[in-house]
């Protein structure tokens, strides 16, 4: 019976800083160095690499060191301890190369299909208090880091508000499209930084910029039409799609156990700049124009908001990164045909 082949190692044993030269070799699936052995299957063997030395980690025993792990890769394989599989995959640049490609066609996919269907499927699942409970904690952070109280007197937020109410009202008696139980209306001074902005927070916290009220004064129809639009975004919560795709990977935990905290730090970025698809977008200008149309307003005013807002823009009025994205989702010329026609 041949010889197993054998292979001079460093031990060190856990309780010395002196290494003790011994042979090792392998026999009875058992490994031996010098006068001790340990079973095979309580050993942790080292990954075969391109350089630097070898070591085994023995349980309670300390290690083997190999200095020469070319030696070593040598006397493994002779003594039938041959590469994993996954040892071999990383010494290929082929298959690492293909794994690379498989790992970004699997996050790209993951993205493209499984990230909306599992925003979806907790849509669906998430009962409308703790929708609520989100949007009032991403308020009250907004309030603190990017809004300041209004500078509308309280008998012009008055005059808002009625206008709205009637135009409501109206809506719901002409056959408009149904109108979200619960949704609340803020005014807030964005100061430059949000300038003319109007979003929808998840649950129906809807914040008007003062802004956003002294670009359109003069045209309470464009006004009326873009509250309806986040009234839009409110109905088929997009808000909420939006936050939670936002911090995907903490949505499990933040709605088995209610914290929200990896949410909130993206949330106001995201919906201040009414980052949404195009298709959220459409959604909401189809709902939007509906209702406004519904309420008595003349949707075609839009055209005179988007105009405003481009010249802010021409003007760089609005440099900061979360100004207003109502005008960009879709392009302007396609909203304003959209919103001017029968």
């Amino acid at each position: 019976m041949p010889q197993a082949p054998r292979l001079v190692a460093d031990w060190f044993d856990g309780r010395s800083a002196r290494p003790m030269a011994v042979e090792v070799w392998i026999d009875g699936g058992r490994l031996h160095f010098g006068e001790r052995s340990a079973p095979l299957a309580d050993l942790t063997w080292p990954e075969r690499q391109r350089h630097g030395q070898r070591q085994i980690l023995l349980r309670g025993e300390g290690l083997l060191s190999f200095g020469d792990a070319a030696a070593f890769d040598a006397w493994a394989a002779a003594s039938g301890r041959g590469d994993s599989l996954v040892v071999r995959w990383q010494q290929s640049w082929r298959l690492a190369g293909l794994s690379l490609v498989l790992i970004v066609a699997v996050l790209a996919a993951g993205y493209r299909w499984g990230l909306p269907w599992a925003v979806d499927a907790t849509v669906a699942v998430m009962p409308a208090s703790a929708e609520r409970a989100l949007g009032e904690q991403v308020l009250r952070g907004m309030d603190a880091d990017w809004l300041k109280p209004s500078r509308l007197s309280p008998t012009r937020q008055r005059d808002w508000r009625e206008r709205w109410a009637a135009a409501l009202a109206r809506a719901r008696t002409g056959g408009g499209p149904a109108v979200p139980e619960h949704f609340e209306i803020h005014f807030r001074d964005g100061g430059k930084a949000l300038g003319p902005n109007a979003f929808a927070l998840p649950g129906g916290d809807i914040v008007i910029t003062d802004a956003l009220l002294e670009l359109l004064d003069d045209e309470p129809d464009a006004v009326t039409t873009v509250l309806a639009h986040e009234i839009g975004h409110v109905r088929h919560r997009h808000g909420l799609r939006l936050v939670l795709r936002a911090g995907a990977v903490s949505v499990v935990a933040s709605v088995i156990v209610g914290d929200f905290s990896a949410l909130l730090a993206a949330a106001p970025a995201v919906l201040a700049s009414n980052a949404y698809s195009r298709d959220n977008e459409r959604e909401a200008d189809r709902y939007g124009r509906a209702l406004a149309r519904a309420g008595g307003a003349d949707t075609s005013r839009m055209a005179v908001f988007f105009e405003r807002l481009a010249k802010r823009r021409e003007a760089s009025v609005d440099d900061s990164p979360v100004a207003i994205a109502f005008s960009s989702h879709p392009a302007d010329d396609e909203r304003v045909r959209f919103f001017s026609e029968p």
